[in-house]
Parts: structure tokens; C-alpha cells; sequence
């Protein structure tokens, strides 16, 4: 209850906190992508994880449950999208598996916690 307090803002959100800090590690690593990827999935996998943030900020700024509640579910699918390019990079050879496996780690931990999230926003929502 007490740290339903501390939150004046979106970027006293873990949830938020964390994906900032996945973002980073995400452009980090693409830029060891080809460089003629810039374009492709270098781009979209840098969108996704910059959406994620952007989307649990946005709802939070807006103010309504519905809203926020509305952009969590945008970040989630952010975070699917995001989940299918490590893969796909994987299987192309972009990315190793350990470098992949670490930041699939953080991304589920990071889906379970908007997961959580959406659940104080929405009460009678059911888990996925």
C-alpha cells in the first residue's frame, strides 16, 4: 500500500524503469547488426523496445484507468513483437543465444509485471 504512494509518476514505475533500461541494452546489441539491417530489423526491434516505455509513460500521463489500462495492452503487444525479432535474429545469426536468452529473461520479467500492473488498473480484468 505504501509504495501505491510513491508513485507520482510514470517514471517511478519498475515496470518502467526496467524496460528504459532493456530499451538501452536492446540498442547496444543491434548495433552490432549489419549495417544493412538499419532499416529493417534493426529499426523494428529498436521500435518495439522504445514502445514499451513510451506506451506504459503515455497511459500513465493520461490519467484514466481505461487509458492506461488501454496502453499497458499496447506495450504488451510491444512486447511480443519484440520477443519475435530476438527470435527471428537468433535463427538469422545476428544474435547468439546468450545474448538472446538474457534479454528474453528480462522481457518475460518485464511482460509479468505489466501483466501485474493491469490487474491494479483493471480489477476485474482476468490474467492472461
Amino acid at each position: 500500500m505504501e509504495e501505491r504512494r510513491k508513485i507520482r509518476g510514470f517514471k517511478d514505475l519498475v515496470v518502467w524503469q526496467r524496460s528504459v533500461a532493456l530499451a538501452v541494452k536492446i540498442y547496444q546489441i543491434t548495433k552490432n547488426f549489419p549495417r544493412e539491417e538499419i532499416y529493417g530489423l534493426t529499426s523494428q526491434i529498436r521500435r518495439a523496445a522504445v514502445s514499451i516505455p513510451s506506451n506504459i509513460a503515455e497511459g500513465h500521463g493520461k490519467g484514466s484507468r481505461p487509458s492506461f489500462a488501454s496502453h499497458i495492452d499496447i506495450a504488451l503487444g510491444s512486447a511480443a513483437e519484440l520477443e519475435t525479432q530476438l527470435e527471428i535474429s537468433i535463427k538469422i545469426g545476428y544474435l547468439s543465444q546468450s545474448e538472446s536468452d538474457s534479454l528474453l529473461i528480462e522481457l518475460t520479467e518485464i511482460v509479468r509485471m505489466l501483466y501485474g500492473l493491469l490487474n491494479k488498473v483493471q480489477p476485474d480484468r482476468h490474467a492472461h
